[in-house]
């Protein structure tokens, strides 16, 4: 893929603190437009990818590019062009919602003149218009974590970094930011977001990267990294007299073909599931270390 067609780009992006390896020469791409998710354990190098290239971590070695620009001489640049939402809650008590975003938009030099317009179009972004007058710290966990989206959205930045943004969030509140995030990709926003809810991943994300011990294991699309479980395609059949069978399917074709053979072969068939593999399958793998 063309440089001008990745927003971020590392390549051999190592980090150590001491003995131990956070980031094991990481090569990743993220393609202009995506929403790209990363999914890996607890301790995989996540946030530590995350935080090297929001110009807050510098690694022991290797390279990054973060909108054409390089986070360690170009951290100026980065940060114009980037919006970060880290693990841990950025708000701040004893401030109205607007203030809050009036603070941060003054930080990042945006003229007066501008704010109200701004304020009031990122907050119907967020579905927090309503809570415009609300104290900061009296919001619930969700509506917290759709402000501080706001936040990191007050420069109308290209990239947006997420780690972990729905990371206990109610159910409810898990759906309105997905539908949000689908909202920032038709904006053209490119996203990069960790999560540990993977089912919602697979649904939301155009590309993702597998990590575990700082080390990439594959990355692409959901599809094209699902195949690394096989064919990722099985049927369960019950029969009228109580047996079950499991099949290997290699697609639908087969899949018929099966029920046809089964029903010409005189056998009685009561249920016929399929059963694909997901990102929780790959998931277990990782956590296992059964992919290599």
């Amino acid at each position: 893929m063309p440089e001008t067609d990745l927003l971020v780009s590392t390549r051999g992006l190592t980090k150590r603190y001491g003995s131990l390896m956070a980031l094991d020469q990481l090569d990743l791409d993220v393609p202009r437009g995506s929403v790209f998710g990363m999914i890996g354990p607890n301790g995989a190098g996540k946030s530590t990818t995350f935080a090297i290239l929001a110009t807050l971590l510098r690694p022991t070695a290797g390279t990054a590019m973060v909108c054409g620009a390089d986070p360690i001489r170009q951290s100026k640049e980065v940060r114009r062009r980037l919006g970060y939402m880290p693990d841990v809650m950025g708000v701040y008590d004893r401030l109205r919602v607007d203030e809050y975003l009036e603070f941060h938009a003054a930080a990042y030099g945006i003229a007066r003149s501008e704010w109200p317009e701004l304020i009031e179009g990122l907050l119907e972004l967020v579905d927090l218009d309503v809570k415009r007058d609300s104290m900061v710290d009296e919001l619930s966990r969700g509506m917290k974590q759709r402000l501080s989206l706001a936040r990191a959205l007050v420069h109308d930045p290209d990239l947006l970094i997420l780690d972990e943004p729905a990371s206990g969030l109610d159910p409810r509140a898990r759906i309105e930011f997905r539908v949000l995030l689908g909202e920032l990709q038709r904006l053209g926003k490119t996203v990069l977001i960790s999560s540990h809810i993977l089912a919602e991943l697979q649904q939301m994300c155009s590309d993702i990267a597998v990590i575990e011990a700082g080390r990439l294991l594959a990355s692409g699309p959901p599809e094209a990294i699902l195949e690394q479980l096989g064919s990722g395609r099985r049927v369960n059949v019950r029969f009228l007299d109580g047996e079950t069978a499991d099949y290997p399917v290699a697609d639908e074709g087969e899949q018929a073909n099966l029920l046809k053979r089964l029903i010409s072969e005189g056998r009685e068939v009561t249920e016929f599931t399929v059963k694909t593999h997901d990102l929780e399958d790959l998931f277990l793998q990782i956590t296992e270390g059964i992919v290599q």
